[in-house]
């Protein structure tokens, strides 16, 4: 009987700890365009997705020569408000799974 309680504690664990990784499994993309300039776009990383300065600039450059490039991971709301804060500068960004 003892034996049974720690199999279904084990597995009701093991069904939070699927779903917190499913919540942390969002991603913030970021978007080349014809606009905005490397500077815009790398001091926005580091004001907003708290990148350093060489973080950002390499992410500026993948964006620009692949088109587009995964700037941060996690949570959906945090990841939300920084979507919306880079859209606001009019960069291209959005959140996938």
């Amino acid at each position: 009987m003892e034996l049974v309680n720690i199999q279904q504690d084990y597995e009701t664990d093991e069904a939070v700890q699927l779903e917190v990784e499913n919540d942390e499994a969002f991603v913030l993309m970021l978007y080349n365009d014809d606009v905005n300039t490397f500077d815009h776009v790398i001091d926005s990383l580091v004001e907003i997705c708290d990148h350093e300065m060489n973080q950002a600039e390499q992410c500026a450059f993948i964006v620009h020569t692949k088109g587009k490039c995964d700037v941060k991971r996690g949570h959906f709301k945090n990841l939300e408000k920084m979507c919306t804060k880079l859209l606001n500068r009019k960069l291209s960004a959005s959140i996938e799974k």
